[in-house]
């Protein structure tokens, strides 16, 4: 399957001077169920590649960071919409470019199964356990603080 590029795809530098992927902000699904939340195993090729973190991605211009958090999630592994609630969301801003951690509660413990190109694995992982697993530095910063939005 071949997925259209997006007009938020590209690099570019926030105010704090970091490279940054998505060019209007980028948006992730922290999904939980229980006490465990749904981890994507990035691609080798990928900034970070090979970590752990959020289904997630660049944000398009028209896009709110649910809609984008949630079009991530079914283009990377299948994940559907309606198998999920969004319960809240954490902006991690930078300065010009933000980072926005969309937060939901799976119906179910299903595994998506529907992997593209950008996901080895996607698991459901302890919250205890999450800093066992090498994580995406972006994530590992705000790990803490997302947790507690359940």
């Amino acid at each position: 399957m071949v997925l259209p590029r997006g007009d938020g795809d590209g690099w570019t530098h926030c105010a704090l001077g970091h490279k940054h992927w998505g060019i209007f902000g980028a948006a992730g699904l922290l999904l939980w169920h229980g006490e465990c939340i749904l981890l994507q195993h990035r691609a080798l090729w990928s900034h970070y590649g090979g970590t752990w973190g959020l289904l997630g991605g660049a944000r398009n211009r028209a896009e709110s960071p649910e809609q984008a958090a949630q079009r991530e999630a079914a283009e990377e592994a299948g994940l559907a919409a309606d198998s999920y609630d969004i319960t809240g969301t954490y902006v991690d801003d930078h300065g010009g470019w933000s980072y926005t951690t969309v937060v939901g509660q799976a119906r179910t413990a299903a595994l998506p199964a529907a992997l593209t190109a950008e996901t080895l694995e996607v698991r459901w992982v302890r919250a205890a356990s999450v800093h066992d697993l090498p994580l995406h530095p972006g994530f590992a910063a705000t790990w803490e603080t997302v947790r507690a939005i359940a």
